[in-house]
């Protein structure tokens, strides 16, 4: 479902009228599973300057064929209370995986990962692993990596090797981690039902997530 709305540039401020998408159906409109994996769904190019911009629109990710809604809400608690009080008891929905994001790039994050078979919570509690393994062989600059964004990006081969992504320096720097430490995870959520729990209906299953139950 599109709709229209008006916008500013961010480099020369000229106001223009945009389209933009409030709910993206993958299984009705195939092409625009691309667009959000590259990102370009979340862009729009300045018509005046050339400038791209991003578009701060809340909205649903539907993926049917796979059971997954992904809301992207930019932080309200209000929207996010009001999807949990319709969507909540829907039958139609039960055996979806449901997640609230905050930004774009989570998610996209969120299509990889369930694109790749796995399991989000899982990767939260590996991406933390990683990051306080990072801090302690890179004690020096813990506080960094504490502060980090972890991204994951890819999984080479069904039990390969997992890709993740953080900043450091102002650049991209690449975390490489044997799937056995994901299986580990896997094993460790399998003994916390109430993880398991939390996770379930519509959640936001993120880095705040797993430091709720790890520390």
């Amino acid at each position: 479902m599109i709709s229209q709305t008006e916008v500013s540039c961010i480099r020369c401020g000229s106001r223009q009228t945009i389209t933009v998408h409030d709910s993206i159906n993958v299984r009705e409109e195939p092409a625009l599973k691309a667009e959000v994996l590259d990102g370009s769904a979340f862009v729009w190019e300045c018509a005046h300057c050339g400038a791209h911009n991003l578009v701060r629109r809340q909205t649903l990710y539907h993926d049917p064929d796979e059971k997954l809604m992904i809301w992207l809400t930019f932080g309200s608690e209000e929207l996010e209370e009001r999807v949990r009080a319709a969507y909540g008891g829907m039958e139609e929905l039960k055996g979806y995986t449901a997640r609230f994001v905050d930004d774009a790039g989570s998610l996209v994050e969120k299509v990889k990962i369930f694109d790749a078979g796995l399991d989000d919570v899982v990767m939260e509690m590996t991406k933390y692993v990683v990051r306080m393994e990072l801090r302690s062989s890179m004690h020096e600059r813990a506080d960094e990596i504490s502060s980090a964004p972890f991204k994951f990006l890819r999984l080479d081969g069904a039990d390969g090797e997992i890709t993740l992504a953080y900043p450091l320096d102002g650049q991209m720097v690449m975390a490489a981690v044997g799937f056995n430490v994901y299986e580990d995870c896997r094993g460790i959520l399998n003994r916390n039902p109430a993880m398991a729990a939390a996770a379930s209906g519509f959640a936001k299953v993120d880095a705040a997530f797993v430091g709720r139950y790890f520390r």
